[in-house]
């Protein structure tokens, strides 16, 4: 993240004694600057590279683009521009929205208990709004490679500010189902956490959890899904007694996974946060492994922060590895 080189956001050219600045533009005078507008220059946050290798791979990575967005004509999937999957200002935005992670526990109401208490913090990238939820739910049909790139940076940014340094953690991807899997071809969480794990050095992933077989698959109750067969079904448009119904014993370690998360702290990776339900199940299943979950990122929250909480804002000062651990499952798990 580029840091401001003038506290009123601009940066200072230095004068040359004649009433000009460095840029060779006049410093002040009568001359009205809308009708002799500045050269563009380029973007401060973006220059070539000092070596000659890197500047080449960045010249052939930018023609490959080019050439096959002429083969396979594609449009920004948040605006709409064309030969971009991500175009550079929905890209820039996206970095916006998934600058300043959050907590974002208390608007998943089965991570809390009923007198307020956290039973598992959970830090949030973003909210699910706007260029993060276009592209996130994208990426989840399709898995666009330059779309993972820039959510999964967004996700980095979370577990940085939800680690604040701390080193050890397992990073443990919440689980796709068979079903969802078949589908799609690939796990989002998955890849976004594997671009996102190349930006964090001395964090581990740990792919223990699994969904059980025929987990989840039924409407809650076991009832019929629409049509009279017993399809899958989403948990897209359920409550929090639905989803949790859904998920409640849904998940288990891997054959052989105690062994290496026994006695381990770890942080569960997720892409969306709703009521928590999913969360608390991964949660659950590694309670059960011998783990010590320390709590939960996300890339993006479906509710904003809650402003009347300062516990919920700037999750980098309240780092979630600090937190107690109280998402211990009940005696009837």
């Amino acid at each position: 993240m580029s840091r401001p080189l003038a506290h009123n956001g601009t940066v200072k050219g230095i004068s040359d004694g004649n009433g000009t600045t460095g840029h060779g533009h006049r410093a002040s005078g009568g001359t009205d600057p809308d009708l002799q507008p500045p050269p563009p220059w380029a973007a401060l946050h973006r220059g070539e590279h000092a070596a000659a290798l890197l500047r080449l791979v960045d010249w052939l990575s930018g023609a490959a683009a080019d050439l096959l967005a002429l083969a396979v004509p594609v449009d920004c999937v948040c605006c709409g521009a064309e030969d971009r999957t991500l175009c550079a200002s929905c890209s820039n935005r996206i970095r916006q929205l998934t600058r300043q992670p959050f907590r974002a526990e208390s608007g998943a109401p089965a991570l809390m208990d009923v007198d307020g208490t956290i039973r598992l913090p959970v830090v949030a990238a973003g909210v699910y709004r706007d260029e993060l939820a276009q592209g996130l739910l994208s990426f989840k049909r399709h898995g666009q490679y330059q779309l993972g790139r820039s959510l999964g940076r967004g996700l980095a940014v979370a577990v940085r500010a939800a680690v604040t340094g701390g080193n050890g953690f397992l990073l443990v991807p919440v689980p796709t189902g068979t079903a969802a899997y078949v589908k799609r071809g690939f796990s989002p969480v998955h890849l976004l956490l594997k671009e996102a794990a190349g930006q964090l050095p001395g964090l581990d992933v740990a792919d223990v959890l699994r969904k059980k077989p025929g987990a989840g698959s039924l409407w809650p109750g076991g009832h019929m899904g629409s049509g009279g067969h017993r399809g899958l079904a989403g948990q897209k448009g359920l409550g929090r007694g639905a989803r949790s119904q859904r998920v409640r014993g849904s998940m288990q370690a891997k054959s052989g996974a105690r062994t290496s998360v026994s006695g381990r702290p770890c942080i569960i990776i997720d892409d969306v946060l709703t009521t928590g339900a999913t969360i608390g199940e991964a949660a659950r299943a590694l309670h059960l492994a011998g783990a010590k979950v320390r709590g939960a990122v996300v890339l993006a929250a479906t509710r904003p922060p809650d402003a009347t909480d300062p516990g919920t804002q700037g999750a980098a000062a309240h780092g979630i590895h600090r937190e107690l651990e109280k998402n211990k499952p009940g005696k009837d798990e």
